[in-house]
């Protein structure tokens, strides 16, 4: 690797990584402080929606995000069809959910979830408008300005998620966090792009984007019913407070690893597309990444396995302990 491509490769990697453990420990810590407020019942009533928001927002990317990373002579007429794209896409399936939210309630038996989801939905259709600033940020490699725009936001939504958690708004506490931080997100995102969409759409982009997109579009939706099958079954079949323990567990089990994960991921991925036509060097790389991960997440997970219930009673209280063997 040239010393270049390595300085570049460990400025995006620190800043990935000042984003996601900064504003993921931050959500983390306030996520803790909100499920010692709130009912267990209450997280599981949001999980059982997240196999319906994962796979709109699946959607909503399209793959586009990727591929606009991945491709080399990029226009503006390529960022301005994807930026339409994605919210006409984010439209249509709010408009599904809005009109699908009764039928929600209906499957799980908990009447209240139909006005959940139709406001919950909302995120969907916010999320759009940051989908391609995000690439541009990225294809620059400036994870500085993202890690400061999540974090502002993270913090301030954060707070008010506190403040309705102990003032008794139970899970609308969770819904009106969530809807604050991915509207903040999303106008930072903007400012700091600096980037405005052109009043242009081209299918001949659109085409050129979605050959490439599709096949990851494909690879997410198999990836996210997977991740989210769970959730569908033990909320169809359980109560909501069995999923709200199932949920926090496996919170609590997979935000050490997919945020080390997700900070390489993200630092590196469009490294890699700069070098895709040298395979060997591109080999070389994968292969060292591969290796640092493991070294890391191996022995952190074996630890987490080992300090279960300790951790458990320490961070979210003994009302959390039936929790402890899903973590382990």
């Amino acid at each position: 690797m040239s010393e270049s491509l390595k300085h570049k490769a460990t400025n995006s990697v620190f800043w990935s990584a000042v984003e996601r453990f900064s504003v993921q420990g931050i959500q983390f810590l306030l996520s803790i402080i909100i499920a010692r407020l709130v009912l267990p019942s209450d997280y599981g009533l949001i999980a059982m929606l997240g196999v319906f928001m994962a796979l709109a927002q699946t959607f909503i990317d399209s793959g586009f995000s990727n591929a606009l990373i991945q491709k080399q002579n990029r226009t503006i007429v390529d960022f301005s069809t994807v930026f339409y794209f994605n919210i006409v896409v984010g439209i249509v399936i709010y408009i599904c959910l809005f009109l699908g939210a009764p039928y929600i309630a209906e499957f799980y038996n908990e009447p209240q979830l139909t006005i959940i989801m139709k406001v919950v939905g909302l995120n969907i259709i916010i999320i759009s408008f940051s989908i391609v600033q995000r690439a541009i940020l990225t294809i620059k490699l400036d994870f500085k300005r993202q890690a400061l725009a999540s974090l502002i936001a993270v913090i301030i939504s954060g707070g008010m998620g506190v403040y309705l958690a102990y003032n008794g708004y139970g899970v609308w506490a969770l819904v009106f966090q969530a809807l604050l931080n991915n509207l903040l997100c999303s106008c930072l995102l903007a400012i700091f792009a600096k980037w405005w969409p052109k009043l242009c759409f081209s299918f001949q982009s659109f085409k050129s984007l979605f050959s490439f997109g599709s096949k990851l579009l494909l690879s997410s939706v198999l990836h996210t019913i997977y991740q989210n099958l769970y959730n569908l079954v033990i909320g169809k079949k359980f109560s909501a407070l069995d999923l709200g323990y199932y949920n926090r567990a496996y919170t609590l089990a997979y935000f050490p690893s997919s945020n080390i994960i997700n900070v390489i991921v993200r630092a590196i991925y469009p490294i890699q597309c700069n070098i895709q036509n040298d395979l060997d060097r591109l080999e070389r790389t994968f292969i060292q990444y591969l290796r640092m991960t493991s070294y890391i997440i191996f022995p952190l997970m074996l630890t987490l396995c080992v300090l279960a219930k300790p951790l458990v009673i320490l961070i979210l209280t003994e009302k959390w302990l039936p929790i402890v063997p899903l973590l382990q």
